[in-house]
């Protein structure tokens, strides 16, 4: 277990040492079929039921590459600030395991099709740069079944083949908070992309964790484990903190940090060893020779460019620049795609940007997480919001009528206008000061030692001829009028 300071919360080992973590993520690719085959590329059909003679390695089988598979890597790429290779090759990555059925991976060596990039994590007081060495494209392998058969390791051979970008990060990461924010940084891009749905618990998105410590105060990087197979973002942190504390007593007792490959162990929040570490050689990497090499055009890359949506780095850097939102509304809104292309929507015929930021982190949300809902089943198009707004803000409703009584109205008919809505359930504010002056006159006569009071100072009763005013308009009076309104007559001196 992790020991930690009693003041500071920090972790014993930090005093001496630094921790330098690199992530390997590999994203399973939203695409029809597979990557180098046409058998379908989907999740959770009966196994072995998505194969074929390629996919399943027969003699004389040859892959055909998937061009979506490209074209999504280049759209991370591009997202990540990389550099997009203009001609590239594949690689045979070779190694023996029961459910790799051509006993080797087509994947990429030397030239990987994205090159020096970097995501932006949030750090106390700002940002920090998180780089990225590669992005390149690969097949998955298929899956070993453990727990069905007490006597037999069960093989499923649907996920051989489905695309993958393999995205490894440089050793810039110098906390388990730090790669949690990095791999949320990360999904958050693959879902904006539509190239990854995300989900570590389906396997799509998994993590491989370089971890090592070095001395505080040293410029050389300590010997690396790599704790495989992460599949939760709090399996990461765990893993981190406990090859943090782990390789640090092992120093501390003299012994030395051998290079491995360690399992995750979630149930008991420790790594355990599976065997020395592979280096590249032992793959033994060449060519593919049944692949042509690829080359990516500036028009390829310009046109992928072009169908790409907006980042959610560059619409945070819009909402609080120009828009004047505040950081923590604006990380809110861009949390997902989904919500932040209908606040989008609602900005469109909506100047009020903070009325729809609050609509939307408000009742929007409200509706959704009371539904158990995604925004992507909410029923109002995004003009209907920006109309109940308007209609606030011209005085027709009040807030609160809005949220309590127009929009569960506009939920159960969303195709109906809101103002038609108003009109039908008689919810129009009334805006007829002289409706609102009689109602204020008769609350005076009913409390003339109340208008003394306030003449003298007591400006707090103005709250009660308010609460006179609007039970007498039954709710229906402008708030904003109607405070005009009683306000001049308080304040008007008394006829002699």
């Amino acid at each position: 277990m992790d020991r930690k300071d009693a003041s500071t919360g920090a972790p014993h080992w930090s005093e001496r040492y630094e921790l330098v973590v690199g992530l390997e993520v590999h994203a399973q690719l939203l695409t029809a079929s597979k990557a180098y085959s046409s058998d379908a590329n989907a999740y959770g059909d009966h196994p072995n039921t998505n194969v074929s003679v390629v996919t399943l390695g027969h003699p004389g089988t040859l892959p055909v590459l998937n061009r979506a598979v490209v074209d999504h890597a280049i759209r991370l790429g591009l997202a990540t600030g990389c550099t997009i290779a203009e001609r590239m090759h594949f690689a045979r990555k070779n190694y023996f395991y029961p459910d790799l059925p051509k006993g080797y991976q087509i994947t990429q060596d030397t030239t990987p099709i994205c090159t020096l990039g970097h995501v932006m994590i949030p750090v106390e007081g700002g940002e920090k740069r998180i780089g990225i060495t590669r992005i390149h494209m690969e097949e998955d392998a298929g899956k070993s079944i453990h727990d069905v058969d007490p006597f037999n390791t069960l093989v499923d051979l649907n996920r051989a083949g489905v695309p993958l970008v393999e995205i490894v990060s440089e050793p810039d990461i110098r906390s388990a908070q730090e790669a949690y924010d990095y791999l949320v940084e990360i999904r958050r891009l693959v879902r904006y992309l539509d190239i990854c749905d995300g989900n570590m618990e389906e396997g799509s998105l998994r993590c491989d964790a370089n971890i090592s410590v070095r001395p505080k105060g040293s410029d050389r990087f300590g010997t690396r484990c790599e704790v495989k197979n992460l599949n939760s973002f709090r399996h990461v942190m765990k893993a981190i903190e406990h090859e943090a504390q782990r390789q640090s007593e092992v120093l501390d007792a003299g012994g030395t940090i051998h290079m491995e490959t360690r399992t995750f162990d979630a149930a008991k929040g420790i790594t355990a060893g599976l065997r020395s570490k592979e280096l590249a050689h032992d793959y033994r990497y060449f060519p593919e020779p049944d692949l042509a090499p690829l080359r990516v055009t500036q028009e390829h890359r310009d046109r992928v460019r072009g169908s790409m949506p907006p980042l959610p780095r560059e619409l945070r850097a819009r909402y609080t620049g120009a828009l004047g939102l505040s950081a923590y509304d604006a990380g809110v809104l861009t949390d997902d795609k989904a919500t932040a292309l209908y606040f989008e929507g609602v900005l469109a015929t909506c100047p009020n940007t903070k009325a729809a930021a609050n609509w939307m982190m408000g009742d929007v949300r409200a509706w959704c997480n009371a539904q158990g809902r995604s925004m992507e089943e909410f029923p109002l198009p995004p003009a209907r919001i920006a109309e109940l707004i308007a209609l606030i803000d011209g005085g027709h409703v009040s807030h609160s009528t809005a949220s309590q009584r127009l929009f569960p109205l506009m939920l159960e008919r969303p195709d109906d206008d809101p103002r038609r809505l108003a009109e039908a359930n008689d919810l129009l504010q009334q805006r007829d000061d002289s409706a609102m002056e009689a109602a204020m006159r008769e609350a005076m006569d009913r409390y003339p030692d109340k208008v003394e009071a306030y003449r003298k100072g007591n400006k707090g009763l103005l709250g009660l001829f308010m609460g006179e005013v609007m039970k007498a308009t039954k709710g229906k009076a402008d708030p904003r009028l109607a405070n005009t309104v009683v306000r001049a007559l308080l304040d008007r001196e008394p006829t002699p």
